[in-house]
């Protein structure tokens, strides 16, 4: 499980995060909601290590990883697919997944088979230049390339973010999918509401760089979580 208790994360003098705390367990899908700019983004990159926490702290399998720079915590099982999927674009698709293998043990560098059955376009795409891909396929990639490092935590910010709808339906299969196995916590911030209520265990709402809501998505009421989502 990963626990998140009582962050607080600035950039300068600018407080993004004020004492906000989450649960993701392994099996269980937890979203992340809100408007641009409440710090949800701030609050994924924090979970992976790409921003210091001035306070609180992080856990992973029972083990504070709070002080971890992202390559340690890569190598515990956390992988990251970003907002605006920040694949390599001059790379092959092949390549880009292959940069996945850094966080590996040299016995397991190579590339699933799984992989392929999840994204079946990408098998047709190893020798394209990530580039070339379309935004919808880019994103498939994104997600390929964290699946290569085999993690137990899965850390999605935004994935339908100016994604076509039917990849937005493959997109959630593959979530659901991934979940259901068991093997795998999966952290996922998400503003499109019906993906998020459809896929979500669990959902914590943020608004000005707080925790607003929280529960279990049985409890949800969708009118009080639409009021922190739209402008």
């Amino acid at each position: 499980m990963l626990a998140v208790d009582g962050i607080d994360l600035f950039y300068g003098a600018s407080q993004a995060l004020r004492s906000v705390g989450l649960t993701a367990g392994k099996g269980k899908i937890a979203c992340v909601m809100g408007r641009n700019g409440v710090g949800k983004t701030s609050l994924m990159n924090a979970v992976v290590g790409q921003h210091p926490i001035k306070q609180g702290r992080i856990v992973w399998e029972d083990e504070d990883i709070t002080a971890l720079p992202p390559y340690e915590r890569a190598r515990r099982g956390i992988a990251f697919v970003p907002q605006g999927r920040e694949i390599f674009p001059l790379l092959t698709v092949e390549d880009n997944l292959r940069t996945g293998f850094a966080a590996l043990p040299r016995s397991l560098r190579h590339v699933p088979d799984e992989i392929f059955e999840l994204f079946p376009v990408l098998r047709d795409m190893l020798g394209r230049r990530g580039g070339d891909l379309s935004g919808g396929q880019q994103q498939q990639l994104s997600i390929a390339r964290a699946l290569v490092t085999r993690p137990r935590l899965l850390v999605l910010d935004e994935p339908t973010e100016g994604i076509q709808p039917s990849i937005i339906k493959d997109i959630e299969r593959v979530i659901r999918l991934l979940a259901d196995r068991g093997d795998m916590a999966i952290l996922l911030v998400e503003q499109y509401f019906e993906f998020a209520r459809d896929l979500a265990d669990t959902f914590v709402v943020m608004d000005r760089g707080e925790v607003v809501l929280a529960g279990d998505a049985d409890n949800m009421v969708e009118a009080d979580v639409r009021r922190y989502l739209t402008v």
